[in-house]
């Protein structure tokens, strides 16, 4: 007979009214998008909301790319000092 393993996640009961807590499984997720599936599951899709200001970028495969490089290379420690910026603080971009 095969082993059970216990369960990594709690059993959630819905409240008198029908809600269910999601408590810290929620951390992090500003929404959910409900999927049923055809065996009568229910999926929950967490969403995540960016502020509109850097929403181009997502809109943007090449900047994404670079960026995602650019994060990819620090994690693997590939970084070099570059020297202070601080000269171009505050000046207008035009």
């Amino acid at each position: 007979m095969a082993k059970t393993t216990a369960r990594k996640y709690p059993r959630l009961r819905p409240d008198s009214k029908g809600r269910i807590t999601l408590g810290k499984l929620a951390e992090g997720v500003s929404s959910y998008q409900l999927k049923p599936l055809p065996d009568g599951k229910l999926l929950l899709e967490p969403f995540t909301e960016i502020p509109a200001r850097e929403r181009w970028l997502w809109k943007n495969p090449e900047a994404l790319r670079g960026v995602m490089k650019g994060l990819a290379e620090s994690a693997a420690g590939k970084v070099s000092y570059a020297g202070s910026f601080a000269k171009y603080a505050g000046k207008d971009k035009n």
